[in-house]
């Protein structure tokens, strides 16, 4: 009888490793208690920085999260030079005359030159509030690092959907019926 070489004892070897690895990582893993985290699994938190105040674009005072309280809002972080928020601006825009006096869109512009801010506004005909965010205050407590984010909160101020990335029709409709029902 022929002994098996030690190519096959090295694979069995190697694949034992692997699933011991795998394992490992699924028994270490800890619950996700970030906002995107939350909201998959279901839970509504309450939208982070609430009270932090910010200059209006439009340099006529500032507003927060926390004076829209009672309204729908869908908070959407996006800059002057992003493709993707050039792309998803209709979208908004329609967003905004659907919601009517139930809620806003509001635009919080991201790390962008206050007059480019206001070409974009221009050139797309806004319909919605922006505020700027030059320091960084509220974009990082909702983990935003890329452009456009968006965030559906509900009337009682949770947040109910998170759209990193492009938005589209589809699920903005679908995150501000959830707004409506949870609100």
């Amino acid at each position: 009888m022929k002994r098996p070489g030690p190519i096959p004892t090295i694979v069995v070897l190697l694949t034992c490793g692997l699933i011991a690895l795998l394992v490992y990582g699924v028994a270490n893993t800890g619950a996700d208690s970030s906002l995107d985290g939350k909201v998959q699994a279901g839970a509504l938190p309450p939208a982070p920085g609430a009270t932090i105040e910010l200059p209006k674009l439009n340099g006529s005072g500032s507003l927060s999260l926390a004076e829209l309280r009672g309204k729908i809002v869908v908070l959407n972080f996006w800059a002057s030079w992003c493709e993707p928020c050039r792309a998803e601006a209709p979208v908004l825009i329609n967003a905004q005359k659907q919601l009517g006096s139930r809620g806003t869109v509001l635009g919080v512009s991201y790390k962008d030159f206050a007059d480019e801010s206001r070409a974009f506004e221009k050139q797309y005909a806004i319909n919605y509030p922006t505020v700027r965010d030059d320091r960084l205050e509220l974009a990082p407590l909702f983990g935003t690092t890329k452009l456009p984010e968006t965030f559906v909160i509900d009337a009682k101020g949770r947040v109910v959907a998170i759209g990193r990335g492009q938005l589209d029709q589809k699920f903005l409709d679908g995150a501000i019926k959830r707004a409506e029902d949870e609100g």
